[in-house]
């Protein structure tokens, strides 16, 4: 049976060679994000929020046409299985 991930580590890395991580709870969750507000601006120059849920009173902007590449990794935070013979 596979596993579900608690989370999802979105690295955004940016044309300036700068690379950033924000969680999203859900694969949904991203997919919206990426869909609804990143990819309909693309070619844009003004910024868009890029959502930051686990970090009070903090916030991140960035240009859409500034990203360079988006990687998606799920993130475990539950025990390890280990086989103890």
């Amino acid at each position: 049976m596979a596993r579900k991930p608690d989370s999802y580590s979105v690295f955004i890395m940016l044309t300036s060679g700068h690379r950033e991580v924000v969680r999203f709870t859900t694969i949904q969750e991203f997919q919206k994000w990426y869909s609804g507000e990143l990819m309909p601006k693309a070619d844009d120059t003004n910024f868009i929020s890029v959502p930051i849920k686990n970090v009070q009173g903090e916030y991140m902007v960035i240009r859409p046409s500034n990203v360079a590449a988006i990687r998606v990794e799920p993130v475990f935070e539950g025990s390890i299985d280990r086989d103890f013979d």
